[in-house]
């Protein structure tokens, strides 16, 4: 019988998941869709999560809860910014969100906060930060990643 692959870096794994906020409401699952398939140690999932799964195999299960500053961070306010409403083009909503280029020709996405009738308050924090995330987790595939999945950082 073959020894049980664990998940370590340069692995490539699957797994499906259900998040939900400390409150039991559903933010996101892989529930009857594909599971989410990553190249482990790349940084391609919040560190608290990936730290949890170190170690896993094929079919064990997890319940983790995540506090904010190994999820999305902590909620940043320098992270809210100012706009003039003029600067849209286009109608705007709360909830929004919208893309700005910084010089270096990078897209930053930010969330529209608030919409008043000569500003646009746009928050560059990601959803989740400063959230506790609490994820049930089965790992459904590990395997050893490629070299071409390594080169590229990604699992392919």
């Amino acid at each position: 019988m073959s020894e049980k692959k664990l998940i370590a870096a340069d692995t490539v794994v699957s797994i499906q998941y259900t998040l939900t906020g400390d409150d039991g409401t559903v933010i996101d699952s892989s529930e009857g869709g594909e599971p989410l398939t990553y190249l482990h140690g790349h940084g391609q999932l919040i560190p608290g999560l990936e730290q949890e799964l170190e170690g896993k195999g094929l079919g064990d299960a997890v319940a983790v809860r995540i506090d904010a500053e190994n999820g999305y961070g902590e909620h940043d306010p320098d992270r809210l910014v100012e706009v003039p409403r003029d600067r849209f083009e286009f109608d705007i909503s709360e909830g929004d969100f919208v893309q700005a280029q910084q010089q270096d020709g990078t897209t930053v996405p930010f969330q529209v906060v608030g919409v008043e009738e000569t500003t646009v308050t746009l928050d560059g924090n990601h959803p989740l930060a400063g959230k506790v995330l609490n994820f049930k987790v089965e790992v459904v595939g590990v395997r050893t990643a490629t070299s071409e999945e390594i080169d590229h950082g990604h699992a392919h």
